[in-house]
């Protein structure tokens, strides 16, 4: 665990394992821990990266509103800083697929692959005029004691209404090989928990739910800024990129992973059965999807 300074920000961010590197990133509102289940099944074989953007987890609040290109800067200020300057495979949840994806094509040369788990889709995105409403919205919230009295029981509820397995172990009955050995299948014979006192440090501030409602406000700003980059800066036409997504019986959502996945030239992989939270109900999934990455380059 460390802090590196990106655009005068400390940034909270894990390092574990060895090899290739993978960064990791997670959705609005969550946090570094939230990749446990999957940390396990890729340190054998890659050099794992977590950070917390502003706002979120451990990390200062920020000093200007996220955008795209700015959120794709920061995942490359990260590696930067940590002196991994080669090419990684970089991981978005949720909003942070968006991110992941203005990485790839703001930074071919250092990508590796893309993998978008359950990512947010906009075809229409609508950026908001103003954000006065959600500052106002936190600074009475927090006024009101709000964070410390339900932050963590907010956390712990919308983590229970992401997921579906309630604690039932992931298993993996047909494990990708990689450079080195097949996934580990007995690395995790039952779910990671998160340390309530960790939730409690986390969720408990004001700097959180800040953190959270400022992201959310810009959200349609980085989708529309998202849909701008595909017009002028297209994705390699080589790059492995991984649709891994959690319809859980919608289908008008799986359309649209569907669509993602056409538009990006990516392999769509359903991981079934998962809520949002994806690296939660399925960390298997998650971790194949990471190390196919070099089997598919090798196999080009």
């Amino acid at each position: 665990m460390t802090f590196v300074r990106i655009g005068g920000v400390p940034h909270h961010v894990v390092t574990e394992g060895a090899g290739p590197v993978c960064v990791l990133s997670a959705g609005l509102g969550m946090s570094w821990f939230d990749w446990d289940p999957v940390v396990p099944h890729l340190v054998p074989y890659r050099t794992v990266v977590r950070f917390d953007r502003p706002g979120h987890g451990l990390s200062a609040p920020a000093a200007v509103p996220p955008t795209a290109a700015g959120e794709a800067d920061r995942i490359a200020a990260v590696l930067d800083a940590l002196g991994h300057r080669g090419p990684a495979t970089v991981v978005g949840h949720s909003i942070a697929g968006f991110h992941a994806e203005a990485f790839a094509r703001l930074h071919p040369d250092r990508t590796a692959g893309l993998v978008l788990v359950d990512s947010s889709v906009e075809e229409a995105p609508r950026p908001s005029r103003t954000t006065a409403p959600a500052r106002l919205l936190g600074a009475v919230l927090c006024a009101a004691g709000l964070p410390a009295a339900l932050g963590p029981t907010v956390r712990n509820l919308t983590v229970r209404a992401g997921t579906v397995r309630r604690g039932t172990p992931d298993t993996d009955p047909d494990p990708v090989r990689t450079d080195l050995a097949p996934v580990r299948t007995d690395l995790a014979p039952a779910p990671v928990r998160t340390d309530p006192a960790l939730v409690r440090r986390v969720y408990r501030t004001s700097r959180v739910l800040r953190g959270t409602l400022l992201e959310n406000a810009h959200y349609g700003a980085v989708a529309a800024g998202l849909l701008a980059l595909r017009e002028d800066r297209p994705l390699p036409p080589d790059l492995p990129v991984t649709v891994l997504a959690a319809p859980d019986g919608s289908a008008r959502w799986e359309r649209r992973q569907r669509a993602l996945a056409r538009r990006l030239g990516a392999r769509y992989e359903a991981a079934e059965p998962s809520g949002h939270l994806v690296m939660r109900d399925r960390p298997y999934a998650v971790a194949r999807a990471v190390l196919e990455v070099r089997n598919r380059q090798e196999g080009a």
